[in-house]
């Protein structure tokens, strides 16, 4: 029997009116107050979320959970130097008792002097204007739930030696203004919406566990789309592929690295490396190395914010500007840094519409978007048939990065590779490596680059993106096993 809930949720109303151009004179009025304090830029960002996360537990929702957000982040720059301060007050004393306090950050304080270089805001850019409905044209929580519900179902049916089920849902919505001192208006509404499933699966002593997650932005009626039996067969076929895969022998091997999901070694071990953050901090091995060689020439990599439904996609930064396309790496070469406006201060690499951050109670850094290592002009079985013996990887699990880019990142679907042929399925295996060394031995990338959605963690908070690339061979890695 199915279980669900039956009532539905208040929606982000409860938080209060929009925002939009009625904001204007009181914006002006911070921005103002700041620069005749001595601030060189003062910033504000405003933000409204609605967030509804369900868990499903075989053939129940056993978890809701609603949440609903309202506030401002105020930073001021002086020189390289800046202050922050969040607030979920935002009348017009409490942002200005919030500006108050950045401003003494930096040994600042209000004046009676007018405000020099600070001409006004202009017209908002309104970026939401075509999406102020996508909310309401959301799944409610009886529809969501019955859509979850039917993908732990299908696992049922799909799986064998199923011990546990799960499925998990999280929609999240997000209405941002964000104003600066330099003119900088712009509005805009995000929305996310994922799905995952889960299994355990047990015969014996042998046990495989086995999880896939979804996702997209921009796209109201995904979750109304999703094919929750093709999710269920693959998440099903894997657990059974590997629930009697012998253990993988440690070794230096060749590794060819399926796509989609695989990108989140490069996401993890080198894209942080090429933040700005990483250059101010001192941990990047390639802070002074544009225009040097750091990978092997069939690498080119890409970071944007451009790809329609991607979940790193955005039609403006939380600093307001617009995203674009950067090349990072062209064919190993490195072009370019992720830089904000902070990094841009600080290193002089030019802003590239990646600040971001997870809230208002985070001041934007940094951030990867859409990051990706671009096709090449192979086919996934001529990566395979050039391995006289190593290993496939065709599914990432999870893994740990240090701060100059070591890694370890376990493999939860793998099979031997022996004269060039797929073979048996091994498990157990965990690929070791450091970026600085692993970048020069990508030797081929396939024609069959493809993006998954994940989610990242930084000094700016968790934020969505996306990782991909297509099947790549490395020459050698060191594979932890038995």
């Amino acid at each position: 029997m199915i279980a669900t809930p039956s009532s539905s949720l208040p929606t982000a109303a409860a938080c209060g009116d929009g925002f939009g151009s009625h904001w204007t004179p009181q914006l002006e009025a911070l921005l103002a107050a700041g620069r005749a304090a001595g601030a060189d830029l003062v910033e504000v960002f405003l933000e409204r979320t609605d967030h509804l996360g369900l868990l499903a537990e075989q053939d129940r929702i056993t978890s809701v959970t609603p949440a609903f957000g309202m506030g401002a982040g105020i930073r001021v720059f002086r020189n390289q130097r800046d202050g922050f301060v969040s607030t979920n007050d935002l009348s017009a004393a409490g942002l200005q008792r919030a500006l108050d306090q950045a401003l003494g950050m930096l040994g600042l304080q209000r004046s009676t002097l007018p405000a020099a270089g600070f001409d006004g805001l202009g017209a908002l850019r309104d970026f939401a204007a075509s999406k102020d409905d996508w909310l309401k044209r959301c799944p409610e929580l009886q529809e969501a739930s019955l859509h979850l519900l039917r993908g732990t179902d299908q696992l049922n049916r799909k799986g064998k030696h199923l011990q546990a089920r799960r499925g998990s849902y999280a929609r999240d919505w997000q209405e941002v203004l964000v104003a600066a001192s330099d003119g900088t208006y712009g509005r805009d509404v995000r929305l996310h919406q994922s799905v995952g499933l889960n299994v355990l699966a047990a015969d014996g002593e042998h046990r495989a566990g086995v999880g896939r997650r979804y996702g997209t932005s921009g796209r109201p009626d995904d979750l109304r789309l999703w094919d929750a039996e093709a999710s269920a067969r693959e998440v099903c076929e894997s657990a059974g592929t590997m629930l009697y895969a012998d253990y993988v022998e440690a070794g230096q091997l060749p590794v060819v690295l399926a796509n989609r999901f695989g990108g989140v070694i490069f996401h993890e071990a080198c894209g942080h490396l090429l933040e700005t953050t990483q250059v101010e901090r001192g941990t990047t091995p390639f802070a002074d190395r544009v225009g040097q060689t750091i990978a092997h020439e069939a690498v080119t990599a890409i970071d944007e914010g451009l790809t329609g439904g991607a979940f790193g996609s955005l039609c403006m930064d939380d600093e307001g500007m617009e995203p674009q396309r950067t090349v990072l790496i062209e064919n190993g070469v490195l072009q370019r840094f992720i830089s904000d406006r902070a990094g841009e201060l600080r290193t002089g690499h030019a802003r590239t519409g990646s600040g971001r951050r997870q809230g208002h109670t985070f001041a934007a850094a940094s951030r990867m978007r859409n990051t990706y290592i671009a096709a090449g002009p192979h086919t996934p079985e001529q990566l395979i048939a050039s391995v006289d013996k190593g290993l496939y990887c065709k599914s990432m699990g999870g893994g740990s990065v240090g701060p100059t880019g070591q890694f370890n990142f376990a493999v939860e679907e793998g099979y031997l590779i022996e004269d060039g042929q797929l073979t048996k399925p091994v498990k157990g295996a965990t690929l070791i490596g450091e970026a600085k060394e692993v970048m020069p031995r990508i030797s081929m990338c396939a024609n069959d680059l493809e993006l998954a959605a994940g989610f990242c963690g930084s000094v700016s908070g968790s934020i969505f993106v996306t990782v991909g690339q297509p099947h790549i061979k490395v020459d050698s890695i060191t594979v932890g096993g038995r």
